[in-house]
């Protein structure tokens, strides 16, 4: 009787582990090539993607990092990383970002201690089913390992990817960033954007580097002189020398100030 008790405990147990193991879908990223939208509106409820906190490894843990999974429906998503390799499944993340309303629309960076800036990608829902959208382009700038910094956040209205994306956060729209040299992510520090949110610049070694990300035209104005300055008195320093102005198109560019008067702090926000 015991061992028939036993028995059916164990059956028990085990039928309760496999129902609390979690789902998992791996998916291959694709390669966005052009200026897409990833606005998605669900047509069911629960048509969405949902963030949960998850455990991190053990250096993860130490360091107080949080990771975050991605679930849709009752099924993980995890990134198949490398294209050639499907043990490079990966569905923890260092950081997700909803950038659309819908919640639709998850942009996130694999969470990794390699040292090296991890991969970003979008997580999205496309015809009620999930698909992921690699931020890569392959770059031979000589200083990459400076200005990859994975996502920044520009403010309210959107994020800058490795210099290279600029994602939209409320409509999940993703622009491919112009670049000076096309072999080459822009090789430069991103410091400003105009008054009206659409032009991005870069203090690169001898010019400010600036994109209208909505046209892709650009404007490469040269510096008056190498600034010395750091931090704060570097932005004290392009505040006093440079202002915006606009364009025969209304495109915004900065250019040195013409006098001395020096441009009010908000309009470099």
């Amino acid at each position: 009787m015991k061992t028939i008790f036993y028995a059916l405990l164990t059956t028990v147990v085990f039928s309760a582990c496999q129902g609390n193991k979690e789902n998992a879908a791996t998916y291959s990223p694709r390669v966005l090539t052009a200026t897409e939208k990833f606005n998605y509106y669900p047509e069911t409820r629960g048509d969405t993607l949902a963030l949960i906190t998850a455990e991190g490894d053990k250096k993860a843990a130490e360091e107080a990092t949080e990771v975050f999974s991605v679930k849709y429906k009752d099924t993980v998503i995890q990134i198949q990383t490398n294209p050639a390799d499907k043990a490079s499944a990966i569905g923890k993340f260092s950081t997700a970002e909803y950038v659309n309303t819908q919640k639709t629309t998850l942009l996130v960076q694999i969470a990794d201690n390699s040292g090296l800036e991890a991969p970003v990608y979008l997580i999205s829902i496309a015809d009620k089913k999930p698909e992921v959208i690699s931020l890569y382009r392959a770059s031979k700038g000589k200083n990459d390992k400076v200005y990859t910094k994975g996502i920044i956040k520009t403010g309210r209205d959107g994020y800058l990817v490795n210099n290279d994306f600029f994602v939209t956060n409320v409509n999940a729209k993703v622009f491919l960033i112009k670049r000076q040299n096309e072999d080459e992510r822009i090789q430069g520090e991103f410091m400003l954007k105009s008054p009206d949110k659409q032009t991005l610049a870069f203090l690169c070694e001898k010019s400010f580097f600036q994109v209208h990300y909505p046209t892709g035209k650009v404007f490469d104005q040269a510096l008056k002189t190498i600034p010395t300055a750091k931090g704060n008195e570097l932005f004290v320093w392009i505040q006093e020398n440079y202002k915006w102005d606009r364009d025969k198109e209304g495109i915004s560019h900065l250019i040195p100030s013409d006098n001395d008067k020096i441009v009010d702090l908000k309009s470099f926000k």
